[in-house]
């Protein structure tokens, strides 16, 4: 495994709140809207594995899903003054209720009343391609 590859994994761990070292960052969701037009968030990561897949949590009644039920196909990002990590795959919507406890973090109490709440869903966004920018390298390739 290629350093850039090692070192986008550490940044996307650290900008996830499940996995204990969240630095507060937030990344980018962009889907195609109903019109066919791309359309970008800013959401927190709940949990990732590596850039393999991403956990992030909204609400059912929101775009995201909406828009993932018409087309699944997904870009990520992570970017700073000093990387910039595009991750491009697809998205699915979960709301089982083991996957939603398991995601929940304490920040989203802001916006439900708990993981029990009928109007919280999981987006897994799973990766198939990744062009990376990190310490000056460009690394591209698929999962």
């Amino acid at each position: 495994m290629s350093q850039v590859i090692t070192k986008a994994i550490e940044i996307v761990a650290k900008n996830t709140v499940k996995n204990g070292t969240f630095q507060g960052e937030i990344c980018t969701l962009s889907l195609i809207d109903e019109a066919g037009y791309p359309t970008t968030s800013v959401l927190t990561p709940a949990a990732s594995d590596g850039i393999n897949w991403i956990a992030l949590c909204t609400m059912l009644d929101s775009n995201a899903p909406r828009r993932i039920a018409k087309c699944n196909r997904a870009g990520v990002s992570f970017t700073s003054g000093e990387y910039c990590i595009n991750l491009v795959g697809e998205i699915e919507v979960i709301t089982d209720a083991a996957v939603k406890r398991d995601m929940w973090y304490d920040g989203l109490s802001f916006h439900f009343t708990g993981s029990d709440d009928p109007n919280y869903c999981v987006l897994k966004f799973t990766t198939t391609r990744y062009k990376l920018f990190i310490d000056g390298e460009d690394v591209a390739g698929t999962i």
